[in-house]
């Protein structure tokens, strides 16, 4: 009985461990994600989206995508899920922002038109040497 009741305390040890972790996760996320916040404020501010690299917030979605990707298809572990998703959030109104204010070279002038959000995605994601100028 004293076995069983040594293992449990144990148990509860680490669950309780494992719990102040995952909150401090989280805490710490919520950092990430207010990071690209704080970013795509700047660009709306400025109304310029110069210097901010589009492939760095793609991969950074990439990135937030696959852990949902693993907290649903290999480990339910939902500290890992909320962190992902106030990121993602975060992401992707930053990259709202770049497509928003984008220097596009043609911008200003008469019949211009932004390009479509899949253009700028498919553009953003070529290598400099073969992508089209927008």
């Amino acid at each position: 009985m004293e076995a069983w009741s040594k293992k449990r305390s144990r148990m509860v040890k680490i669950n309780l461990i494992t719990n102040i972790s995952g909150i401090i996760l989280i805490f710490w996320g919520y950092f990430d994600a207010i990071k690209y916040y704080f970013q795509a404020q700047k660009i709306k501010q400025i109304k310029s989206a110069r210097g901010n690299s589009r492939k760095f917030i793609n991969m950074a979605i990439g990135n937030d995508a696959y852990r949902l990707f693993y907290f649903y298809f290999i480990d339910r572990n939902y500290y890992v899920l909320t962190t992902s998703i106030l990121a993602l959030i975060c992401m992707i109104y930053l990259w709202w922002q770049i497509y928003w204010y984008y220097p596009y070279k043609c911008r200003g002038l008469d019949g211009f038109k932004r390009p479509g959000i899949l253009l700028f995605l498919i553009n953003s994601l070529l290598p400099n040497r073969i992508r089209k100028r927008l």
